[in-house]
């Protein structure tokens, strides 16, 4: 019985996961390119009010990282790696966000 039980667990957190990833992929989508110190867009709009994904592709030769004091997000790429971060709702405002690695790559998400 323990083993049915913890093989329903296992199926429970499996579409848990796949629940999660559907929602992340509706979404609004951004994309952000991190290379080497550049951001490029420096700026992404977004609506106010609603959940967001930035799709973050890092086509540097050298670790990136992501990272947002205001928003707590952080995510690390190695050289060619894509990720990406769900944002909760957002206020209308300016949140800055940097590269860990290269804190003179400064960019700011604009909620309007």
């Amino acid at each position: 019985m323990k083993l049915k039980n913890q093989m329903a667990a296992l199926a429970a957190a499996a579409l848990a996961s796949v629940a999660g990833l559907a929602q992340a992929a509706d979404l609004p989508t951004f994309k952000l390119e991190m290379n080497d110190g550049k951001l490029n867009p420096a700026r992404i709009e977004v609506p106010a009010g609603q959940r967001i994904k930035i799709e973050v592709h890092n086509i540097g030769k050298g670790a990136a990282e992501f990272e947002s004091v205001q928003l707590r997000k952080e995510k690390v790429l190695a050289p060619g790696a894509d990720s990406f971060v769900v944002i909760a709702p957002l206020d209308p405002g300016e949140y800055k966000f940097f590269d860990d690695f290269h804190q003179s790559a400064q960019g700011v998400i604009v909620a309007k």
